[in-house]
């Protein structure tokens, strides 16, 4: 049966006895400029992609997957590409 982990012990029994907070622990904390939080992380993009659900043949699929780690960033480049010299209509 699963239980609900808790993310701190729960032994403490004087609050002395809390644990020192490092210069990681405040590296890692939320900071806040004039009220504002400061998001970290990536930047958001500029054109970011669009996600949805399309239908490829097996084995369009199975090429580009053989290319290995990023293979769909590998179709979106092809089919950047082909845009180049064809048109969608």
């Amino acid at each position: 049966m699963s239980a609900n982990k808790h993310c701190t012990p729960t032994e403490w029994i004087d609050p002395d006895d809390a644990p020192e907070l490092s210069d990681a622990f405040f590296d890692q904390a939320d900071e806040y400029v004039g009220g504002k939080l400061v998001r970290r992380g990536r930047p958001k993009a500029e054109a970011p992609k669009l996600a949805l659900t399309v239908r490829y043949d097996a084995d369009v699929i199975e090429a580009f997957k053989a290319t290995g780690k990023g293979w769909q960033t590998h179709m979106n480049a092809a089919l950047k590409d082909w845009l180049k010299t064809h048109s969608p209509a």
